[in-house]
């Protein structure tokens, strides 16, 4: 059977990007041996945000269910930026509420590779990072629907019980390395098995350029978590 990585592009959640920057990562998977799933979502300014966005990601992956001779046991999802909040995200899933989006999901992920991924979202309001891009997310600040960023931020969710290997340029100038750090910090303490490769010189692009080194720690990650 054929290992499996969703790949979740990124963009701040807005609708000026899509899955054209996830296609060629999938390509270079598939030459690798590894099944590419790029997938797209509802974004903001298209019909996404809380809670469509999370849906869709979550039917996609659903999706693969009904695919064949593919190894549903080594399904992990890697993601970019805010691609990788949802690869985050859904690798927690089955913790969820039942009355959340995305609960109860008919694939379970083995786990998540985060490529400068935004994984507090609370933190990154406070940031403003994206300008106001994980409000529009949201469509509410923390402070008035706390439970809802509860739900959607894996910083909130710790511990996911699933493996998360995170990936950050040093020189990342959109989505700081703290964001890695932060969540490294708090999953590790929460018991979860967590890694965090830090690039240094590297900027927030080079993870997403398939002939790039960068890109290829991702690719290795990728592979690492399906074998464990």
């Amino acid at each position: 059977m054929v290992p499996v990585a969703v790949v979740i592009h990124g963009g701040f959640w807005m609708s000026g990007y899509g899955i054209g920057l996830a296609t060629p990562l999938a390509n270079d998977l598939a030459a690798h041996g590894i099944a590419g799933y790029a997938i797209e979502y509802r974004r903001v300014g298209n019909g996404g945000g809380w809670p469509a966005t999370f849906e869709d990601v979550a039917l996609a992956i659903d999706a693969l269910k009904e695919l064949p001779r593919l190894g549903l046991g080594k399904v992990v999802a890697v993601g970019h930026s805010a691609g990788g909040h949802l690869a985050v995200w859904a690798a927690g899933r089955q913790n969820l509420p039942s009355t959340a989006p995305g609960a109860a999901p008919k694939v379970i992920l083995k786990g998540a590779v985060a490529q400068a991924g935004v994984l507090d979202l609370v933190g990154g309001v406070r940031e403003n990072l994206g300008g106001r891009a994980v409000r529009s997310l949201m469509g509410v600040d923390p402070a008035a629907d706390r439970a809802r960023y509860e739900l959607a931020s894996p910083y909130e969710r710790l511990p996911l019980k699933v493996p998360v290997a995170l990936v950050h340029g040093g020189g990342d100038r959109i989505v700081p390395l703290g964001q890695s750090q932060r969540y490294r910090d708090a999953a590790a303490a929460a018991g979860d098995a967590v890694t965090l490769t830090e690039l240094p010189k590297i900027g927030h692009f080079e993870l997403i350029d398939s002939g790039h080194d960068a890109w290829r720690v991702c690719r290795d990650e990728v592979a690492r978590l399906q074998r464990l």
